[in-house]
């Protein structure tokens, strides 16, 4: 992508909800956010890793999220996302992507899918550094796991199941992937 015909202008990204707005606007899910908001504790090496990766010249000083309240990889992996822009102060700005598909469109999964959550990281001039889509690939490599507690079920069958794996261990070893996949990306693209 060439920054010069991006949408995200620095003006446009300053137009973004941070995240306690953000979730003072949602109207789904709000019980799911604050379970992995609260579930996501990040260590001391993690806060000095992100912030060493923040120090470099090139480093990530903005987050941009593209988000909607109804998605489970949403409501799991923003949370995330929140508690390391606070944890190392990097800023994080939350956009609908129903409402910018301008910017969706120039991020699009494997260039035909408007997948999110989506995180874009920009250097404190505003310079695109690197994006992240969806879901670590540990969740992809274990979605199975989830879609068998719909095998030969309806949505409502399945639900007490689901929120139970929604509160275990692998759900919560999703997030923990998040956080390291993040790590490597950024200082992979900022060396």
């Amino acid at each position: 992508m060439t920054q010069q015909t991006s949408v995200v202008t620095p003006e446009r990204f300053a137009s973004g909800m941070t995240y306690g707005e953000y979730m003072s606007r949602i109207t789904r899910n709000r019980d799911q956010f604050q379970a992995n908001y609260d579930g996501t504790p990040l260590t001391e090496e993690d806060v000095r890793r992100f912030k060493e990766i923040m120090a470099r010249p090139n480093g990530p000083a903005k987050v941009l999220a593209l988000a909607e309240d109804w998605c489970p990889d949403v409501f799991r992996g923003l949370p995330v996302m929140a508690r390391i822009a606070e944890a190392t102060g990097m800023e994080l700005r939350v956009f609908p992507r129903d409402e910018n598909l301008d910017i969706m469109n120039e991020f699009l999964k494997d260039g035909q899918f408007q997948s999110i959550p989506t995180f874009v990281f920009y250097t404190k001039d505003h310079r695109y550094i690197c994006h992240w889509i969806e879901r670590p690939q540990k969740a992809n490599d274990e979605m199975h796991l989830l879609r068998q507690l719909y095998e030969g079920r309806t949505r409502e069958e399945a639900a007490p199941d689901v929120q139970k794996f929604r509160e275990g261990p692998v759900w919560a070893s999703w997030r923990r992937a998040t956080i390291d996949e993040l790590l490597q990306l950024l200082d992979e693209k900022t060396k």
